[in-house]
């Protein structure tokens, strides 16, 4: 062999092994942002559905006024406008309200068993799985993907390409806590209730 095909043959390797590289981050990178897509629509979905469920609770727990008034405001700054950070902050505060709001459903066993509640807490803990599953996707691939942006050789072909790492699904520290309830009595209706 003469020394012009042996210089070929080793850039034809290595073009190729860039190639191999790049498709590889390009594939993971495409697969995060499918998966976004995805929390998207289901987050949507959710956002959706919790004012039926406050209109359904409100009907039984009417004085319950600050709390679907907080869901309301919350609900209120949900738009195309916010940024993938700023969405997730205010999922994160409507996550935080939905044990408030399961608290008060706990007082009212006429409402626990109303057709409309149990249908919309059925497609509710639905959605809240399928976004779990979300999440779990989503922050197993971006493990893979900074895996390969942050290790030898692709390292090297990211940084070419200014690819850079991704932020994982994290749930903020207050919610990793579980919500206490405690039982009370309720001195209108004369029973254990949950506050």
């Amino acid at each position: 062999m003469t020394p012009i095909y042996i210089l070929f043959g080793i850039f034809a390797v290595a073009l190729a092994g860039l190639a191999i590289c790049y498709n590889g981050l390009v594939r993971r990178r495409n697969q995060i942002d499918n998966i976004i897509g995805t929390m998207d629509a289901m987050l949507k979905k959710r956002w959706d559905l919790i004012p039926n469920l406050v209109s359904t609770v409100k009907a039984y727990a009417a004085h319950e006024r600050q709390l679907f008034e907080q869901v309301a405001r919350i609900r209120s700054q949900i738009g195309p406008q916010l940024t993938r950070d700023q969405m997730v902050g205010v999922d994160n505060m409507l996550t935080a309200l939905l044990p408030s709001l399961w608290a008060v459903v706990e007082r009212y066993p006429d409402l626990k068993a109303s057709q409309n509640f149990m249908h919309l807490q059925r497609t509710l803990t639905e959605l809240e799985e399928q976004i779990s599953a979300a999440r779990r996707a989503y922050n197993a691939m971006v493990t893979d993907y900074n895996n390969m942006v942050q290790t030898f050789p692709t390292n090297l072909i990211a940084g070419l390409f200014h690819l850079q790492t991704r932020e994982l699904f994290r749930i903020e520290p207050s919610q990793a806590i579980a919500p206490k309830v405690r039982a009370h009595e309720d001195t209108t209706r004369g029973t254990d209730v949950l506050p």
